[in-house]
């Protein structure tokens, strides 16, 4: 079985974050990618807090932080928001955890927060979290042409959406692939 898990984010991983968002292998596949300074990330960190249009959650695989998913740009009357995660740690990496952040933010979001569609923008250069989420019902809606430059280079971005009725009529199948990937029906089926 794998153990893994989300929690909120406290003030015990504000180091961590840091850490996380300027390794290598996170900034890479962020849009911006310099070297974030401890002032910028005070800022970010501590404007977290009371902030209605998101919520963020730590990545636990075996009771280890791994990662970050968030959902973000909450918009209740619209009824929308963005998702976003990261597995920073190398050894949890193709184990399948990202795909169940996903699965519990998609059922937080389209059950307690009642939203009707979640969105997510992806560096074309990162397979990897493009496969995950079309893996997760997500669809391809657009395709943002030299979007972000990274490294001196303009990069396009793909952006992805997922209704709250293509979640309804293929969560069941999600559920059942993470259920044979060693993830628990506790872990999940109990709520954020």
């Amino acid at each position: 079985m794998t153990a893994a898990g989300l929690r909120p984010l406290d003030a015990s991983d504000r180091d961590r974050l840091l850490a996380w968002r300027n390794s290598p292998q996170v900034a890479a596949f962020m849009y911006s990618d310099h070297l974030i300074a401890r002032e910028e990330h005070d800022r970010w960190f501590d404007g977290l807090a009371g902030n209605p249009r998101r919520r963020d959650w730590i990545i636990q695989l075996e009771g280890v932080p791994v990662g970050l998913t968030s959902l973000v740009e909450i918009d209740p009357v619209q009824g929308r928001g963005t998702i976003a995660r990261y597995i920073a740690e190398e050894g949890a990496r193709g184990k399948g955890v990202g795909g169940f952040a996903e699965f519990k933010i998609a059922d937080h979001a389209f059950g307690a927060l009642g939203l009707r569609k979640l969105w997510s923008e992806v560096l074309a250069t990162n397979q990897a979290a493009l496969a995950s989420h079309l893996s997760s019902g997500f669809q391809q809606e657009a395709l943002l042409r030299a979007h972000v430059v990274k490294q001196g280079r303009p990069i396009d971005v793909i952006g992805l959406g997922l209704l709250a009725e293509a979640w309804r009529d293929g969560r069941a199948s999600i559920r059942a692939r993470l259920l044979a990937k060693g993830f628990t029906d506790q872990a999940l089926d109990t709520p954020l």
